[in-house]
């Protein structure tokens, strides 16, 4: 069964609990599977890349996953942490809401 995350792709999150605690930032993935996100600028990992071919070995800085538990929706106008409710409208659909306002979180992807 596939988990239902309140946290999606896109969101500008920030960190909760951790090393990185405090950090603010967009989520670039999600992975529901582990309940992770990779959010972007935050839990940089050196890693070392051997030469292959014509281009030369490098050193690259690459994000790791964090528990979605560890990150909450940022309200970048208010510069609050956001609690997500998800409602369901009169026609069937849901959308996710900031408890506390009541105002949609959802922004138009396109």
């Amino acid at each position: 069964m596939k988990t239902k995350l309140k946290i999606h792709r896109d969101d500008t999150v920030v960190v909760i609990a951790g090393k990185f605690k405090g950090r603010v930032g967009k989520v670039v993935r999600v992975i529901p599977e582990d309940s992770k996100v990779v959010v972007e600028g935050v839990a940089l990992q050196k890693r070392h890349m051997k030469a292959q071919g014509d281009q030369a070995g490098r050193i690259i800085e690459k994000e790791r996953p964090l528990h979605i538990s560890n990150v909450a929706i940022w309200n970048v106008a208010e510069a609050r942490r956001v609690k997500v409710a998800v409602r369901t409208q009169g026609d069937g659909s849901r959308h996710r809401v900031d408890k506390k306002s009541g105002a949609p979180i959802d922004q138009a992807k396109g």
